[in-house]
């Protein structure tokens, strides 16, 4: 397996030169600075690998070999007028980084925002803090906060009773600090930040996409994308809706298993592939993460290698475990991958699967630092060491 790390650019906390001490090989990255919609120019991917890889001849060399994400403009999810020169504009992107040399590109197709959480500082019992999602936080947001139209709805009264005593309970810099970490842009999001009418105005233009259409809309996007995607060498790895449920009443459409498959089944491309996300995949009960590294071993060309512990009163919420230590046997998912790149070898194929530990937690020296959320130094570095061990033994098993 190849060991990456992800980096936010010249601003991230951690830099280039502390992740090389960590004995990743690989960056994974963005254009984050070029707004959605427009053409990654090769000067200025050839500029930012040149700031990943250049090194002194004694030092460990970085390869900037993943990139995490191209953005999907919204106009391409909604299908509107004129939206296909945003996917021509994707399209370019994703050529002109395969003339670079970088040929993985993870995605997602998630309509508004990206991965949520409700809590970016849940203090874990070890002192250290890790990200949350709070079931009954989320709904007071959903229901007296954003006040979305029919949201009572989607909720039992048990739930709506609970949800608005969280609410009554919660000050107004609570509740401030909940809306802005949901709505609000995170380091490591692929969505703009919006403000709460913003935010309104922009859950208002999904009131007529249910999940069919979002996903011909997904196809549609890449019918045009896999041919030349192919031609180019690329694999694509799409990332999972995280949490992995419909929520806020947008659909979601790469959930569980059955999505991949349906999916897969109309998308038969081989550069049509997943980013096997433990994390976000794990927060479904109903999602068995070594059987589907096992059943789509084939697909994963990334994958990011966390846990979380769901709350056992309520499924729906979870917290960023350490990287051993949570609701996933990781042990059996690495073992599946690593099987997974055997079969490769054995068939002629050299392509190793790209991970890279995730969601670390921020711990020591790293407590009272400006961090990313979730993206802390040395708690990715004990993922990350944790992860080489289970490897380093398992191969030597094998």
């Amino acid at each position: 397996m190849r060991e990456s790390w992800r980096w936010f650019g010249p601003n991230d906390p951690v830099t280039i030169s502390e992740i090389r001490q960590t004995g990743a090989t690989d960056i994974v990255s963005a254009l984050h600075s070029v707004p959605t919609g427009e053409v990654w120019q090769l000067e200025d991917i050839k500029a930012y690998k040149a700031l990943i890889e250049t090194c002194e001849p004694n030092e460990s060399p970085l390869k900037w070999t993943v990139v995490e994400s191209i953005p999907v403009h919204e106009d391409i999810k909604l299908a509107r007028p004129g939206h296909e020169k945003y996917i021509e504009n994707w399209i370019v992107s994703m050529e002109n980084l395969a003339k670079c040399g970088i040929k993985t590109i993870c995605y997602n197709f998630m309509p508004v925002i990206d991965w949520t959480r409700t809590d970016l500082n849940y203090r874990l019992p070890s002192g250290a803090y890790a990200l949350r999602f709070d079931q009954p936080k989320f709904a007071a947001f959903d229901l007296f906060i954003l006040q979305r139209e029919n949201a009572e709805k989607e909720y039992s009264k048990e739930e709506l009773a609970e949800a608005k005593r969280v609410f009554e309970e919660m000050t107004e810099a609570e509740r401030s600090t909940l809306t802005n970490n949901i709505i609000a842009g995170l380091p490591g999001r692929m969505t703009d930040s919006y403000g709460i009418e913003d935010f309104r105005a922009m859950l208002a233009n999904y009131k007529d996409i249910d999940a069919n259409q979002l996903r011909k809309n997904l196809f549609s996007f890449l019918e045009k994308v896999l041919p030349r995607a192919e031609a180019a060498g690329i694999k694509l790895a799409i990332h999972p809706d995280d949490p992995p449920r419909d929520m806020l009443g947008l659909p979601r459409i790469v959930c569980t298993a059955d999505d991949l498959n349906i999916l897969f089944d109309a998308q038969p491309s081989p550069s049509n592939g997943m980013t096997l996300c433990v994390g976000t995949y794990s927060s479904r009960p109903d999602n068995n993460l070594p059987e589907m590294a096992q059943q789509f071993g084939e697909r994963i060309h990334f994958s990011h290698l966390r846990g979380v512990t769901r709350d056992p009163k309520e499924q729906r919420s979870f917290y960023e475990a350490s990287h051993l230590d949570s609701d996933v046997d990781m042990v059996a998912v690495i073992d599946a991958l690593l099987k997974e790149e055997r079969r490769r070898a054995e068939s002629g194929m050299s392509q190793d699967i790209f991970i890279r530990p995730d969601h670390g937690h921020q711990m020591m020296d790293d407590i009272g630092k400006t961090v990313n959320p979730g993206y802390s130094g040395i708690g990715r570095l004990k993922g990350l060491a944790e992860i080489r061990g289970v490897i380093r033994a398992l191969a030597a098993r094998a």
